[in-house]
């Protein structure tokens, strides 16, 4: 008799008596054992294997079969990772957003950062800074358009 890769199998025996549902499995020392259980204990036996039959389909039909290479990866990325161009540009273009950024006279540079980088409106800055909001306001827009002038320069050249 073939032994099937679970550590149990099940058989019906027909006779002229009825029907006997058995269930054998190798115990400790090797050897093999039938035992003769009633129906309902063979059935939930029955559909023990038969749901770990679904799941081993289930695992076959999700699992990955195609090496994953850099290619399929990013085939699947939700966002597409930047060319190496496209890297460059955005670094250079940061780097010149610093140093226009860094002319600023020490108030535009601070109240511009405040509202650009940390997220404050014009009423916390102006609390912070013991001004009101319109002053810090008409600050950063001509931070702003000084930084404006210096970048299209560049972009420009």
């Amino acid at each position: 008799m073939a032994i099937p890769k679970r550590s149990y199998w099940l058989r019906e025996v027909v006779t002229e008596n009825g029907t006997s549902y058995h269930i054998s499995f190798r115990d400790g020392q090797g050897k093999i054992q039938e035992l003769c259980v009633p129906y309902d204990f063979y059935m939930a036996f029955r559909r023990l294997e038969l749901d770990e039959r679904k799941l081993e389909g289930w695992d076959y039909r999700h699992r990955e079969f195609s090496e994953i290479m850099e290619e399929t990866l990013n085939w699947r990325a939700l966002r597409l990772p930047k060319s190496i161009e496209e890297v460059i540009l955005e670094e250079e273009r940061a780097e010149l957003l610093h140093k226009a950024i860094n002319t600023l006279p020490e108030i535009q540079k601070r109240r511009f950062l405040l509202y650009y980088e940390y997220d404050l409106n014009y009423y916390q800055i102006g609390a912070m800074e013991h001004c009101t909001p319109q002053a810090v306001r008409r600050s950063v827009i001509i931070a702003r358009e000084k930084i404006k002038a210096q970048m299209k320069n560049y972009l420009c050249a």
